[in-house]
């Protein structure tokens, strides 16, 4: 398989990101919406290509091989940023819901994100089912919803079960990497909800929820089949999954947060399986089927209906 064009991509994109995510402040020469515009479009390509070099990393590695060689890389990045900034650990009164989130969105997601790419999964499918965690998120934490949020609801999820049956029913996708999509976006919804009680900056409480996360892997090792082709191949996707996007595309999403483009970031973020998906032909040449196509369709109208009038924050 050809990742020349990725790999050129991707070097353009880490340009990018050095320039946005590392400085204190927007681009002084642009204006604050093309600035502000531009963050959240680059946060969704970063995000959007996480499946897509996952997947060429299991190429090269056994998936808990490649996974813990890359909680390895980011936690040590972030002990050095620790030890730098003095900072090793969050607020007292935060540590326990911090390392719950370590627990479900760090270390259960990461797991079974990677394991159902591993067990055939393919990563524009991965990024459909997982593009339904707002919709979830919303059903556990609203009570009430109005007609048309009622409606967005109902399409997303007939949507999340048209894909789900495209994978298992139709195109013979593994029950067992189904089910691991699946926990995973239960893991990730859990822990998102666990996280909005979190008031702390990304990188004060990412390197208890990487080092958590890292324990997690380093304890089922020993049940996993192992194996890593010591090539440099190997670092590019490594390389990008440690450090783009488990660190630099976290703290890129705080900085446009904290900035008041929360909304504008949300609304984006719901394109992410879109862009996974497109990626995914264009790199990997795997085709969503029509059925599945569909249901990504349907997720992203009940999300545009669920949405629409969302207050802003």
């Amino acid at each position: 398989m050809n990742f020349q064009r990725f790999a050129h991509a991707a070097r353009s994109t880490l340009s990018l990101l050095s320039l946005s995510s590392l400085s204190s402040r927007p681009f002084p020469s642009l204006p604050d919406a093309w600035a502000a515009h531009g963050s959240t479009a680059l946060f969704v390509l970063l995000w959007s290509s996480g499946a897509i070099v996952a997947k060429w990393g299991l190429a090269y590695a056994s998936a808990f091989a490649f996974l813990t060689l890359r909680f390895v890389l980011a936690f040590g990045v972030l002990l050095a940023i620790a030890a730098w900034r003095r900072r090793w650990l969050p607020e007292r009164g935060q540590r326990a819901r911090v390392a719950m989130v370590g627990l479900l969105l760090t270390g259960c997601y990461s797991i079974c994100y990677l394991l159902a790419l591993d067990r055939g999964v393919t990563p524009g499918m991965l990024a459909t089912l997982l593009g339904a965690q707002p919709i979830l998120t919303l059903l556990l934490t609203e009570r009430r919803f109005s007609a048309l949020r009622l409606v967005g609801l109902v399409l997303a999820l007939a949507g999340l079960v048209m894909v789900v049956y495209q994978g298992i029913g139709i195109a013979g996708t593994p029950v067992a990497g189904m089910l691991y999509a699946l926990t995973a976006l239960a893991t990730m919804t859990a822990g998102t909800i666990v996280q909005k009680g979190i008031r702390q900056a990304p990188i004060d409480v990412m390197p208890l929820q990487y080092g958590i996360a890292l324990l997690m892997c380093l304890a089922l090792l020993p049940f996993e089949p192992i194996h890593v082709s010591a090539t440099p191949a190997l670092l590019l996707p490594l390389g990008w999954m440690a450090l783009v996007i488990s660190i630099g595309a976290t703290l890129l999403l705080y900085r446009m947060i904290q900035g008041g483009n929360l909304v504008n970031v949300t609304s984006l973020f719901y394109l992410v399986p879109a862009g996974t998906a497109v990626l995914d032909f264009l790199i990997l040449g795997n085709r969503l089927a029509p059925l599945a196509l569909a249901g990504m369709v349907t997720i992203l109208l009940g999300l545009a209906l669920v949405f629409r009038n969302k207050p802003g924050a």
